[in-house]
């Protein structure tokens, strides 16, 4: 069953495809029954590969709110999110993810995110080699944040 929330997400999907701006995914965010954000895949058209609907969604949301906590908000998604997408719902601390097509669906249309799920479940050694350096150094800033009485924790 279709609503408004989701026709919009396949909206941006459609266009997103249409202009040839990547992937075939679209989202918007929705606060109180008004849309606030919008976004479909961008990854090709911007070479970043952090340009997925559903973060470029939550980025305009974020700018129209003034906030970025959206707390009670929900997310409307062409398809399942990767652990990327879902992370950034988890930081802005989205409510609600609606989604239509499963990861294995997109798995079907070339975009398969079983490696990423492996790496992070530890099924398999890390891809990406993760070395520590300069703890005590790097701590200075988080000390320095601690003691600012104006910070503002998130």
């Amino acid at each position: 069953m279709t609503n408004e929330y989701v026709e919009a997400a396949i909206a941006e999907a459609i266009a997103g495809v249409e202009r040839g701006h990547g992937g075939p995914f679209g989202a918007v965010v929705v606060r109180d029954g008004v849309i606030i954000g919008r976004g479909h895949n961008q990854v090709v058209t911007w070479l970043d590969p952090t340009a997925h609907a559903e973060v470029l969604a939550i980025r305009l949301a974020c700018r129209e709110t003034g906030r970025f906590d959206l707390h009670g908000c929900e997310l409307y998604t062409t398809c399942e999110p990767c652990p990327m997408c879902y992370a950034a719902a988890w930081w802005a601390r989205i409510s609600t993810i609606h989604y239509g097509c499963t990861r294995g669906d997109a798995e079907q249309f070339g975009f398969d995110d079983s490696a990423i799920y492996a790496d992070l479940e530890g099924r398999v050694p890390k891809q990406i080699r993760m070395v520590a350096s300069a703890r005590e150094a790097c701590l200075e800033p988080m000390r320095l944040w601690r003691e600012r009485p104006d910070r503002v924790p998130y």
